[in-house]
């Protein structure tokens, strides 16, 4: 029997009408404080305590999609979580991110992993850089968005990974052991 990752919890507060000079003054304040990040966009400032759950699905994500482009032999970047902006409106670091094809400045795919709040209701500053595709891991279920016509569309599969078995991939996310996630993700993808 695999065992599942039981939810744990992280700390968020988000605050309203604050002005792109209050949010870097807050910003140097937590330079120093560790596990914290901040996101700012048009005026709402989240502060989000990244706690280990986070982290865990958040690496091991991105260990079983680097196996998966490696498999398949897709071009890519892993750009992880760097700092976008647009001064003076916007400001954030997504969980993971990555650029396919040869220019690692263009950042083709984002991910967010949401253990406490936040959710769909970031996708405006995805808009704003006008990232391709974002996924949102909430509760062990992933869901795709899909930059259509300056929009978001939520969708079924990746436009970049149309094979990968996005249900697959979310078991694996949630089974207690990397190494047998690991592992189960590869026997599916596995080459003979």
């Amino acid at each position: 029997m695999i065992n599942t990752l039981a939810k744990a919890e992280s700390q968020y507060l988000v605050k309203w009408a604050v002005t792109w000079e209050q949010f870097k003054t807050l910003q140097s304040a937590f330079d120093e404080i560790g596990g914290v990040r901040l996101s700012y966009c048009e005026g709402e400032l989240e502060i989000m305590g990244i706690g280990l759950q986070h982290e865990m699905i958040s690496s091991l994500l991105g260990i079983l999609l680097s196996y998966y482009f490696v498999t398949k032999r897709i071009r890519f970047t892993s750009t992880g979580a760097y700092t976008q902006k647009i001064e003076p409106n916007l400001e954030f670091q997504a969980d993971l991110s990555f650029a396919f094809g040869n220019d690692p400045a263009k950042t083709d795919l984002c991910i967010e992993i949401v253990v406490t709040s936040g959710g769909v209701k970031k996708l405006r500053k995805y808009q704003l850089r006008g990232i391709p595709e974002v996924w949102f891991w909430v509760e062990g279920k992933i869901s795709i968005y899909r930059f259509v016509n300056g929009e978001y569309i939520q969708s079924d599969r990746s436009e970049w990974l149309p094979e990968l078995d996005i249900e697959h991939l979310e078991e694996c996310l949630l089974i207690e052991s990397q190494l047998d996630s690991i592992l189960a993700f590869q026997q599916k993808y596995q080459v003979n």
